[in-house]
């Protein structure tokens, strides 16, 4: 087996692309040297890593098992060249972090300001996933950091309190469930003003109703956690949101807040990853950096 990294980054480029043309462009190889690097990896082996189709290419059992390795490996050598650069240059790398809504808004930016500007030779490459993807891409080894709820499972990573993280339910103030106590699966009933589909918490409370037999009656998405509660305060209909960006909230407020009372909504934010002693010298610099108001305020 010959294989070396361009040709690992190739096949992941052709997996994430769906056809090996757009692969090529996207690792600057010509279509016929990125398809002679295919055929040359498979005829090593002699067996075949993708299927071809008339609508692109999609891997086979062995070219999912490739593509779990290959990432890994990347990684690998990607630590491996930033903590060498450590030695010649000082730290200079890009760290991986992926997290939840409520952190990518809410907390983080005013941390990743400070932590970008304190240290100009590193990149963030920020992503918000919903918390189980999360998981998942930490225990893959294809990012450094994560910051996930506390409602997943986290076995096999190593975690560290990061902030309370509670969802409020939201309502205009005519709604007919302000006059009483209202539970997640009441509100089902009544029309709501969620966030973009693909955001982590509107995926996490799609995953809540569901669970509670009921689809989420979503009237419009607001991009942002802003525009959900003026849409809300303007009586589109009901919403949920954290309680910390209800307590940024600067205009007069005209809905009512109920926090919600499922174990589920009263949850906590979590740093996480595979090893904080192991992460390499630029990823542990994060680390510490959003690790270190929690020392502050233990």
């Amino acid at each position: 087996m010959h294989f070396d990294l361009i040709d690992l980054r190739l096949y992941l480029h052709i997996l994430d692309t769906g056809n090996i043309t757009a692969g090529a462009a996207r690792s600057h190889l010509s279509l016929a040297a990125a398809s002679a690097r295919i055929r040359a990896m498979e005829a090593s082996l002699g067996i075949e890593f993708l299927e071809r189709g008339r609508r692109g290419v999609t891997p086979t059992p062995a070219g999912k098992a490739l593509a779990r390795h290959a990432r890994l490996l990347l990684q690998q050598a990607e630590h491996l060249q930033q903590d060498l650069a450590e030695y010649a240059n000082g730290i200079k790398g890009q760290v991986r972090l992926l997290c939840n809504t409520t952190a990518l808004s809410e907390y983080l930016p005013e941390l990743l300001a400070d932590f970008l500007r304190e240290h100009p030779n590193l990149d963030i490459d920020l992503q918000e996933l919903p918390s189980l993807r999360i998981t998942q891409a930490l225990r893959q080894g294809t990012a450094d950091i994560g910051i996930i709820s506390d409602a997943v499972d986290t076995h096999g990573l190593q975690t560290l309190a990061f902030r309370d993280d509670p969802l409020v339910l939201i309502m205009p103030l005519d709604h007919p469930l302000t006059t009483q106590n209202v539970s997640f699966i009441d509100s089902l009933q009544h029309d709501y003003v969620g966030l973009a589909a693909n955001s982590a918490l509107a995926v996490y409370l799609e995953e809540q109703a569901l669970h509670a037999g009921f689809r989420l009656q979503t009237r419009i998405r607001a991009d942002g956690f802003d525009g959900l509660i003026r849409m809300v305060a303007g009586g589109a209909g009901l919403g949920i949101v954290p309680q910390a960006a209800l307590e940024r909230w600067p205009l007069e407020r005209r809905f009512k807040a109920q926090p919600l009372q499922e174990d589920w909504a009263c949850r906590k934010l979590l740093l996480c990853a595979r090893s904080f002693e192991q992460l390499p010298g630029y990823a542990k610099a994060l680390f510490d950096a959003l690790a270190l108001p929690l020392r502050k305020n233990p």
